[in-house]
This record gives C-alpha cells, structure tokens and sequence, in this order.
C-alpha cells in the first residue's frame, strides 16, 4: 500500500505529464497560466520600480510583511504548509532578500527574468505548481492592503502584481521548459572520507543519467531532513562513470550539511536537484589566461574546471589558482592539488598568503588579487576570472568587492564569472535549513 508521500509524488508525475502532452500537442505559446499571463512582454520595469520604491515605507519592514503574508497563506491554504520547513525564519529571511532583488531589479528585466525562470526550474524538486503561486499571490495582496490601510492605491496594487507576475511567470515558463527532465535525482553514497574533522568529502552515483558541466553546482537533500536543501558545488568534472564528488563542511548547527558530514555513511540514498551556476567554462572559449580564486569549499567547483582545463588544453595558454582556506597548505584535499600541479607548467598555485605576503585584514581573495594580476599587467584584458568564495569564508558582499577589484584592475565585467545573484544568503544555522524563492527552494 502506497503512502501519502508517495502517492502525492505519483500525482505531481502526473500532473507533470498531463502538462508535458499539452505543451507537445498545443500551438507555440498556449497553455500558459490565465492568472499570470497578464504580465506585459516586452516589461519596462522602470516605472513600477520608482512606484513600489515610493511607497515602499507603507507596507514596510519587509520582515513584518512576509511574516503577515505566510500567516495569511496558511490560515487561506493549511496544506501548503507541507512544502515548507517546521521553522519558519530563515525561509521568511529568503523572501525578504527576494523582495528586495526584486525591487531593486526591476529595470534589469531581462536578468531578472533569467534568474527566476532557473528558480522555477529549482522548485520542481518542491512539488511546487502554478496553482500554489495563484494563493502566494493572493495572500500577498491581502497582506499589502491591511498594511497599508486607506493609502493603498489601485496604481500601486497594479504595480506589486506585474512585478510579482514578470517573476512568476518566469518562473513557471522556467519549470515548462525543464519539463521532461526528472524534478530530482536520487544517488547512492559510493564513499565518505573525511579530510578534516569538519569537512567531508561524498562520492554519489545518481541512479539516472545526471547532466551537468564542471562549475556547476547542485542542492543535495538528506533523507534525516527531508524537504531541506543545502546547494554545493560538483567537485568533479563529468566523468564515465557519472560518479559525483561534493565538500562539505559541518556548520554545527544541525542542519543538512552537519547530517551529509556527520550523519551520513557509504550506501545512504541522498536526493539532488538539477545543476545549475555561472562557473561552467563556455563551449567555444578563444584562447586566454584563466585566474581561479577560491576559498574554503569554494575549491571543489576549481577542481572540477581544472579538469576539464586539463582535458581540454586549448582553451587557456596559463592558469593561476588562488586558494585560502589551507587548500594548499595541506589542510585538506592537498594530496589531489600536489598530484594534480606535477608536470602541468600551465598551471601556478599560489595562497592568499603567498599573493599578499604582508597579510592585510582585508578579506583573503581582496588580498590575492593585486598581486596576481601584478604579474602580467599587460594581459589583464585578456584574463577570464572564475570566483568561487565559500559561505563559511565569506559574504555576498566580499565576493562582490572582489568583483568589484578585477573590474578596477582592468578585467571586464564580461571576463568575471561568478555565482553572485544579489539574493541573499542566510546561513545554515538550525535543522530547518535554509531555502530561496517566492514559495520556497
């Protein structure tokens, strides 16, 4: 006999597959969701921005706001409250960080619209549909209006919902467009090593095919947290074999990642979520130096393009890594570094400390980029940057100055690559772990 669980799973397979036969069967563009198909295309969001902006004091703070919404989607719709961890908190901080990227972005639609069709595609994994968007919606037009009291205006209410429509819609066309491919991937734990006595190295063999590129990153799901997701990045590049390789360092809070380091063993079943990130090398990349500045576990997604670098020697004429977090000083995963360096003159390894002996207090990657791109002023143009700062080394905010210092140096902004949303980022610091989007991820 089947259990709830699995028969809601079985639903969402076919209601999935109800969806796939009418993409395939409809014209080009129908079937799209009536309560969302009103967002305009193209979408200048100038003039809402400069609205919602104005008026933002109304409703504001943004914390108070979407505690009220959850209340009020949940007091209107009590089953959601299944896709959503048993504490509230770090999911209603993701909402806020959504809201104000949101808010903040709107003129750049066409970035915005990108971003939030890959969410949409994340929130398969959820069983989240378009039908459960239509309540968010709702309840988030209650909420404003009770807050806002007799200075809410139809011109602002009209504002609020193209912008919650630009990013729903996209996210639901983000989800169509992932439509035959599986929502998740379960794997079996092939090893764990532990390389510090927080830090875990996983081999998993997906029980499917699992597409993905070196850079990229993945949300893994343990069974001891079901419905929480933590995303770290594919420590491999992709192989025969299709086995994965993930770091992952315990953060003492219980949550997924203490339970992948700690709680974990060879043979456990683990579920994934399609790959995604900006660190995959394109596929046709004219010849140019390459810089890799990592920290932490940020090292796993440079191991992975250092591989496939390495398999495909064409794409660059020099390679410097630069690493903090001890990755090169033997703390962990040094044994594959040594091997790896050995007879590929391409490649320098250098520390923050070996980039910036004085060792100012500034963040570690701040403090090795003068000096690597010191070496060859000349060819800065030239140089494609890959930026990987781990959450437990760093903050959005560094990893933006860092960014922000390769774009002073001479780097262009289209030669900087990185994982850098503007959403943000709550760290792991309970079991109910954190997620991101409008309903949850």
């Amino acid at each position: 006999m089947n259990t709830p669980s699995e028969d809601y799973h079985a639903l969402l397979a076919r209601h999935d597959a109800m969806r796939l036969r009418r993409r395939i069967l409809s014209p080009a563009g129908a079937g799209a969701e009536p309560w969302c198909a009103e967002a305009p295309q193209p979408y200048d969001g100038t003039s809402d921005q400069q609205l919602i902006s104005e008026f933002l004091p109304l409703v504001s703070p943004l914390e108070e706001l979407i505690a009220e919404l959850y209340r009020v989607l949940f007091e209107r719709h009590p089953y959601l409250r299944s896709l959503f961890p048993e504490s509230m908190a770090f999911q209603q901080a993701h909402l806020v960080g959504i809201f104000r990227y949101l808010i903040g972005n709107l003129h750049r639609t066409d970035e915005m619209i990108a971003i939030f069709a890959q969410l949409g595609r994340d929130h398969r994994k959820l069983g989240v549909r378009p039908a459960h968007f239509e309540a968010f919606e709702a309840a988030l037009i209650e909420t404003l209006r009770m807050r806002a009291g007799a200075r809410w205006t139809g011109a602002l209410e009209s504002a609020w919902l193209r912008m919650l429509r630009l990013a729903v819609s996209a996210m639901v066309r983000g989800a169509d467009e992932a439509i035959a491919e599986p929502p998740s991937w379960e794997a079996t734990v092939a090893s764990h090593e532990f390389r510090t006595p927080d830090l875990a190295v996983l081999r998993v063999r997906p029980h499917q095919p699992y597409p993905f590129r070196a850079g990229q990153f993945a949300s893994l799901e343990s069974p001891l947290l079901e419905q929480a997701w933590r995303p770290y990045y594919l420590a491999r590049a992709p192989h025969p074999d299709g086995e994965l390789e993930f770091h992952v360092r315990a953060r003492g809070a219980d949550g997924v990642s203490d339970a992948l380091v700690h709680g974990t063993q060879k043979g456990d079943t683990v579920r994934l979520s399609a790959p995604r990130g900006s660190l995959a090398l394109p596929d046709h990349t004219p010849s140019a130096d390459v810089v890799l500045i990592a920290s932490g576990t940020g090292w796993a997604a440079m191991k992975a393009l250092l591989q496939q670098i390495d398999a495909e020697r064409f794409r660059a004429h020099r390679v410097r890594l630069l690493l903090d977090g001890g990755v090169g000083e033997g703390v962990y995963d040094s044994a594959f570094l040594e091997a790896f360096r050995r007879g590929r003159p391409w490649l320098t390894v250098l520390t923050a400390g070996q980039a910036d002996p004085a060792g100012s207090s500034a963040d570690p990657g701040l403090r090795a980029i003068a000096g690597v791109l010191a070496q060859r002023p000349g060819a800065v143009a030239r140089q494609h940057v890959y930026l990987a700062l781990a959450p437990e080394a760093s903050t959005t905010d560094s990893a933006r100055a860092v960014a922000a210092r390769l774009a002073a140096a001479g780097v262009p902004a289209t030669h900087v690559h990185h994982d850098i949303t503007g959403m943000v980022r709550v760290t792991e610091t309970s079991a109910s772990t954190t997620r991101t989007g409008l309903l949850s991820a």
